[in-house]
């Protein structure tokens, strides 16, 4: 069963006058539990195609489905729900909010959901035990290293149990053995928990980690 199915998608940004084209004709099909990395050169189109499956965007033209929902028929209310229930996000620069702890900040999305308090605070607890991140949960975003901050992003993006992790560039601001451990960590997490997980990336070590490599190049998916 594909997680996520594109026909044709385009997404063309005007800049005054000007138009540029980010993605031409994209078909794409996502198994559930793959773990893929759409790589290619800056300016391929990686990022805006993760922006449009993770319904940050929307395409110019085409059509694209998660889960067999079709985001283009969504409301704006109906994608926010699909963005906060069903897929989770990890960010070149973790996104974590500076003035909550590490638990705080992975119990959020549950308090958006609206979990109960304690079963916030059970899931949270074992999933920063999951990460790795015992003993670190009530330090602040600045009182972690850049590793554990990203692995509260990753805890963050799991805990509300997605069936589709969207991750841009996650090891860009990392050393390579912290990277290796952080792409480890979600290669261990995709093969338990069944998560489907989707790089885009310009690292040679997440593409040697990934089941499936999709290249685009200026905005089309060559192989």
């Amino acid at each position: 069963m594909a997680n996520v199915h594109a026909e044709k998608l385009t997404r063309i940004y005007r800049q005054d006058s000007i138009e540029v084209t980010a993605l031409k004709d994209v078909d794409l099909e996502i198994a559930a539990g793959e773990f893929i990395a759409l790589v290619g050169p800056s300016g391929s189109g990686k990022s805006t195609l993760l922006n449009l499956l993770g319904g940050l965007d929307h395409p110019t033209s085409g059509r694209l489905w998660v889960e067999d929902r079709e985001l283009g028929a969504m409301s704006a209310r109906e994608l926010a729900d699909m963005r906060l229930r069903r897929i989770g996000f990890v960010f070149q620069e973790y996104n974590l909010i500076p003035v909550l702890s590490a638990i705080e900040n992975v119990e959020y999305v549950m308090l958006l959901q609206g979990v109960a308090d304690q079963e916030r605070r059970r899931r949270a607890l074992a999933v920063l035990t999951e990460v790795g991140l015992t003993g670190l949960e009530h330090r602040r975003p600045g009182e972690l290293s850049g590793g554990q901050q990203q692995r509260v992003a990753v805890a963050r993006a799991i805990v509300a149990e997605p069936v589709l992790v969207l991750a841009d560039e996650p090891t860009a601001n990392l050393d390579s053995v912290t990277g290796a451990a952080l792409m480890d960590l979600m290669r261990r997490l995709n093969e338990t928990r069944g998560i489907t997980f989707v790089f885009s990336t310009h690292d040679p070590m997440v593409m040697q980690r990934a089941r499936r490599l999709v290249h685009l190049k200026d905005g089309r998916v060559v192989g």
